[in-house]
């Protein structure tokens, strides 16, 4: 390590890693997941994962390849299930757990910052949602959170070997979708509006970027083979449903992070800003600026940078508790009440708690991922007694159509009960996987 390596006065020692009140929250989360990652049923986009992962490939039309793959390993090791998929889940939301608190260490936070981070982590109602669900946000959320955690490391050591670790995250990251290089956009040009710039030279940035590159090139030789669909599909979704995202995008993410959060995901993005012991962090709450104004323009959704708000819940960690800590009984258990009453709507939204007849209006207002849970199986089973009414000699040269790919998915995932056909549909990659013989 050079002179110019080491760590400028100022900047935060890490306290001790709090192992034990982490490993706590890290537990309940994972009991309480995994006790409900049965009920309802598979989402759409599970069951589309699932089919896609019965036809691995380097890409596919709508998304790499990551997701597919994890999904059918997870069903191959855990079993054909709502419960063996999401185990892949409760894992990623461990990991998020996990790694919140450590970019609240990071940034100079003591044991109990470290725990509420992670504490505040686990019972966000977005991170509930894609937690308890196994899907590309579920993954995102894990790569971005690393991707802070590393470029924070590296920014407060100055030790620029980091970015060989960058560079293996991010490509991970495209595997899963292509999101992360807005993330290292908005990171980079903050870093050389603010500093420190000199992370930004040498041969490390080079090596971590060539390393990305050699780890994604199969991935991306597959769809520049393919016409880049991945882009076309992208640019659709932008058209159809960028209005609406752009209108939605502030309140979404106050409502997806928990709107009790507000105060201190604002203390957290002042204090990297203005604090001179953590100065060297204050590229963060700019790139975030910069990361939404791409969102803004692209037609992005809302909830794509929900995890740059963990950062900021991090940073804010230490302050909200000082200030609990300093202030009346009766504020306290005001503050105590909200969080609490915070905790309980998210619980409602991103889990499924109340019975499936009892979704309603509030709820889906809040999730609607929840109503994707629930009907596959009896929508397979209404195309089950459609499908015997026809004539025995008619059958072998019908076929079974699907609008979109939850209705193709769950088809083809239930149908194998009631001797279906494989289900044909012109959406997504189940327009590229092609007709296939009835059985």
């Amino acid at each position: 390590m050079t002179a110019q390596d080491l760590p400028e006065p100022g900047r935060p020692v890490l306290e001790r890693f709090a192992a034990k009140p982490v490993a706590v929250v890290v537990l309940v989360q994972a009991a309480v997941l995994s006790a409900l990652s049965g009920r309802y049923g598979f989402h759409r986009d599970e069951l589309y994962f699932l089919a896609a992962g019965k036809r691995l490939a380097w890409g596919y039309v709508d998304q790499p390849p990551l997701t597919p793959l994890i999904a059918r390993a997870s069903t191959a090791v855990f079993g054909q299930s709502p419960a063996g998929l999401r185990v892949a889940a409760t894992v990623c939301g461990a990991v998020a757990v996990l790694v919140a608190a450590l970019i609240a260490r990071e940034l100079g936070g003591n044991g109990a910052a470290q725990t509420f981070t992670g504490a505040c982590t686990a019972l966000s109602g977005f991170i509930l949602g894609v937690t308890h669900m196994f899907a590309t946000p579920t993954l995102d959320l894990v790569a971005w959170l690393v991707l802070a955690w590393l470029v924070l490391r590296m920014l407060r050591t100055g030790e620029r070997r980091w970015w060989i670790a960058i560079g293996a995250v991010f490509a991970l990251g495209m595997y899963n979708k292509w999101l992360v290089p807005l993330l290292a956009v908005a990171l980079v040009a903050a870093v050389l509006a603010v500093g420190p710039r000199r992370m930004l030279a040498g041969w490390w940035p080079v090596l971590g970027v060539g390393l990305a590159v050699v780890m994604a090139l199969p991935m991306l030789v597959w769809q520049a083979r393919n016409g880049w669909p991945l882009l076309t599909v992208a640019g659709g979704i932008s058209a159809k449903d960028g209005a609406s995202n752009r209108v939605q995008f502030v309140p979404d993410q106050l409502l997806y992070i928990s709107p009790v959060l507000v105060p201190t995901m604002i203390a957290g993005g002042l204090r990297l800003w203005r604090d001179p012991d953590v100065r060297w962090a204050r590229a963060f709450p700019l790139a975030y600026l910069m990361l939404c104004v791409e969102l803004l323009a692209s037609g992005g959704k809302p909830y794509y940078p929900i995890p740059m708000l963990l950062v900021f819940v991090a940073a804010g960690a230490p302050a909200t508790l000082r200030t609990v800590q300093r202030a009346g009984a009766a504020t306290r258990t005001a503050v105590y009440a909200a969080f609490a009453i915070g905790a309980v709507i998210s619980l409602l939204a991103g889990l499924p708690i109340v019975p499936a007849s009892a979704l309603n209006g509030p709820i889906l207002a809040l999730n609607k991922e929840q109503g994707e849970q629930v009907g596959w199986p009896n929508l397979t089973a209404t195309v089950a007694q459609v499908w015997q009414q026809i004539p025995p000699g008619e059958r072998a040269k019908a076929v079974i159509l699907a609008e979109n790919y939850g209705e193709a998915g769950a088809v083809e995932f239930y149908g194998d009960r009631y001797g279906l056909p494989q289900p044909y549909s012109g959406h997504m990659s189940y327009y590229s996987w092609g007709p296939r013989p009835t059985r």
